[in-house]
């Protein structure tokens, strides 16, 4: 049993998978427009033939209907007579009869029976000079008197089974054209998406380096093998990232790790002076503390470029946020001798997670104020920009920083040779960097100029836009 079971498995995938699926639509959309195109074909045809025989045999009731009112039964044979006469086709029927059965006028044998009552439709094999033919029908009551009105049509029944037998091959063929277009729109399916389908399996073994090759044709698939690449890249860039982080985390964090336990041990050694061991369990809590901002820093990142804060999104307005940044960093400026100074609009709504912005403006005026000298100005401005996103800048007087070193400022751990001897960690721009991405935005580094006295630096953060 397992093994019949097992060749039935490649079946079942077949009816399971997407390009059975549409190309069984791509059969089903074809044969229901063929159906419509016959449905719409026989009303136009067969259809219309009826509905001329019908309005032939109203027209010929309303007319003997009218010679009964102007002149009796008399006039109704006469008219008979007459209409019978200028038939040449031989297709009209007609058959008069009294109240007692009697046949008056017409070239009926006898009444058919399946002709009763007044106004009454019917198709009907009837006797015509000996000769049995089809015929539609319709009867007229006169006062008694009774009248069948018909018309032969046993060529139009022979054209309708002609045109029936017509539209029965043309459905087998659409048939078959819907299934062999159905192979082939799966084949053409299967043949696109095989370059995805094998980059996929690549990157399941572990080949991380393989992508979607473009046809050239940029269509949906290109965009979907785009798509796909983009993901790769990112995921590539993130791992890449990871292991920079461990790397970074083992070099800087080896040496404030050391330091504290050198310090630790040594407060040990030198128990005696209860002030020096007070002063290196100080000094070892300071390195423990700044080792434990490092970690949360990289937490905050991490949490970041993963998309774990998007929970916190909401509608907010950047104006008061930043207006609060500010008014808590100017303290700091003015202890420091130097001046925050605001270019803020009305309003600036976005959807967002106000504390991190709060924190990332944070980080750059606290990077400006860092390396800006006492008197310089460093200036938080805000604007809407292109394709409805926002600029938020900041810009200092400080020493600036060489083009070479601001492509690698966002990376984690980076510092450049001129702030070597500054307190931090390296991560306030990689955390920058990180909250602008996920708010749909990226960071620019620019000199400052002419804003501000040159060289200086303005950090710019692009929000949403993207």
């Amino acid at each position: 049993m397992p093994a019949a079971a097992g060749a039935w498995d490649p079946l079942l995938r077949f009816l399971r998978s997407a390009s059975f699926r549409f190309a069984l639509l791509f059969a089903g959309v074809f044969s229901v427009s063929a159906v419509l195109f016959a449905l719409v074909l026989w009303f136009a045809t067969a259809g219309s033939l009826d509905r001329q025989t019908d309005a032939a045999l109203r027209t010929d009731a309303f007319g003997l209907t009218e010679r009964w009112r102007e002149a009796g039964p008399t006039a109704v044979a006469e008219a008979i007579a007459e209409r019978l006469a200028a038939d040449v086709e031989n297709h009209a029927i007609y058959l008069m009869v009294d109240a007692d059965g009697h046949r008056l006028a017409g070239n009926l044998d006898r009444w058919p029976p399946e002709a009763v009552g007044d106004g009454n439709w019917s198709v009907t094999l009837v006797a015509r000079e000996g000769v049995q033919v089809e015929a539609r029908t319709y009867t007229i009551d006169l006062d008694g008197y009774r009248v069948l009105i018909g018309r032969d049509v046993e060529e139009k029944q022979r054209l309708r089974d002609l045109l029936a037998e017509g539209l029965a091959w043309s459905a087998a063929a659409a048939a078959l054209f819907a299934l062999v277009g159905a192979a082939v729109l799966r084949r053409a399916l299967e043949h696109r998406l095989r370059p995805a389908a094998q980059t996929a399996r690549a990157i399941a073994a572990g080949d991380l380096s393989r992508r979607v090759p473009p046809s050239g044709r940029e269509d949906e698939f290109d965009r979907l093998g785009e798509s796909m690449n983009a993901m790769l890249d990112r995921i590539d860039r993130l791992m890449e990232g990871i292991r920079g982080v461990s790397d970074s985390i083992a070099h800087d964090l080896r040496t404030p790790i050391a330091r504290a336990r050198a310090r630790l041990e040594e407060a040990v050694t030198d128990s005696g002076d209860a002030e020096a061991l007070r002063a290196a369990m100080e000094r070892g809590i300071t390195d423990l503390d700044n080792i434990s901002r490092v970690f949360e820093a990289l937490l905050r990142i991490a949490e970041a470029e993963a998309g774990a804060r998007r929970a916190a999104f909401a509608p907010i307005d950047l104006v008061p946020v930043l207006a609060d940044v500010a008014e808590f960093y100017g303290v700091v400026a003015e202890s420091r001798g130097q001046v925050i100074e605001t270019d803020l609009p009305e309003r600036l709504e976005l959807v967002g997670d106000p504390d991190l912005l709060a924190q990332a403006v944070g980080n750059l005026l606290d990077n400006a104020l860092k390396f800006t000298p006492p008197g310089g100005i460093v200036r938080l401005s805000a604007r809407p920009g292109a394709r409805e996103s926002i600029e938020v800048a900041v810009a200092d007087t400080g020493p600036g920083l060489p083009p070479e070193d601001r492509a690698r400022a966002g990376e984690r751990f980076f510092r450049a040779d001129a702030s070597r001897g500054t307190p931090g960690s390296g991560l306030g721009l990689s955390l920058v960097q990180a909250v602008a991405h996920l708010h749909g935005g990226d960071l620019e580094l620019d000199d400052a100029t002419p804003d501000l006295l040159p060289p200086g630096l303005r950090a710019t953060i692009r929000l949403g836009g993207a």
